[in-house]
């Protein structure tokens, strides 16, 4: 039996050591029509309660060891191009005040960075994401992170790299930091540049979703194609989250731009980066 999946997860409801079995079949079940649905997918309190006072608090401990630095971004995380249209959602900035703890700064033994490399973990995911096999990204800085948004910040509207996000909420704020999406509003097809828009221009309010989510809950989200953000925290307790990152194909790594912007640093492994599609980051 799989120690990172014993240790961790509330196996009563996601019996993940019975590949198959009858508990995993109406999870993976269940996770796949709301993926069909919104594109995105909540198995509530998925970390066992006993352990999630250690997962916040491993958690809490690295959170020093972000990167902070406020930084204007557009929904693409790309620079600014003068060139762009006015009605162009690139062309709108907006303050990004949350920050990453990257992977290379998680030790090994935490929980969270336990079951990111837990292949009994990563066979579940790949079943509920209808996927022969996901693979951790081979970025040192991005494949695992603690995102830290402090009282006062946000996450703004953006998409993400990878086709798939896993996350867990692992310390909650007393108010405010509510994890808001547009399911599907792209494509690999289309940008869909109208909607995308209307919803940072605050237009588009009939577009978007806010999800409760609780210390422990595992978060299965399409971020490539639903736009997403979280809002800015309220108290004095900042919300952090793990993010869990995979992709179908191996050797996929973030844009060294990208990288940049949310670690201050790059690695080689950022100088060659495999992609799945031609839209904008």
């Amino acid at each position: 039996m799989n120690a990172a999946v014993t240790d961790i997860v509330d196996t009563d409801r996601y019996p993940l050591a019975d590949p198959g079995g009858p508990g995993w079949v109406r999870a993976v079940e269940q996770v796949r029509a709301d993926l069909r649905e919104s594109g995105c997918s909540v198995l509530r309190d998925f970390v066992a309660a006993e352990h999630r006072e250690a997962l916040r608090a491993e958690c809490a401990g690295v959170a020093d060891r972000a990167y902070y630095e406020e930084q204007t971004v557009n929904v693409y995380n790309t620079s600014p191009d003068a060139d762009l249209p006015d009605w162009h959602p690139g062309k709108r900035t907006t303050l990004r005040g949350n920050a990453f703890v990257a992977r290379e700064d998680i030790p090994a033994e935490h929980l969270i960075h336990r079951l990111y490399t837990d292949e009994l973990f990563q066979h579940f995911l790949a079943d509920c994401l209808e996927l022969p096999q996901i693979h951790p990204l081979d970025d040192p800085l991005a494949g695992l992170v603690v995102n830290i948004v402090n009282p006062g910040k946000e996450h703004p509207w953006h998409f993400d790299t990878n086709e798939f996000a896993v996350s867990m909420l692992t310390q909650q704020p007393h108010g405010g930091g509510v994890f808001e999406y547009c399911p599907h509003i792209r494509s690999a097809e289309s940008e869909n540049f109208a909607d995308v828009g209307a919803v940072i221009s605050g237009d588009g309010g009939h577009l978007v979703r806010k999800l409760p989510l609780r210390p422990g809950d595992l978060q299965l989200f399409h971020g490539r194609y639903s736009l997403h953000r979280v809002s800015a925290v309220e108290g004095e307790v900042a919300r952090h989250s793990a993010i869990f990152a995979y992709s179908d194909r191996p050797g996929v790594v973030g844009t060294a731009e990208r990288t940049r912007q949310l670690f201050g640093r790059v690695t080689a492994a950022h100088g060659t980066t495999a992609r799945t599609d031609d839209l904008l980051d």
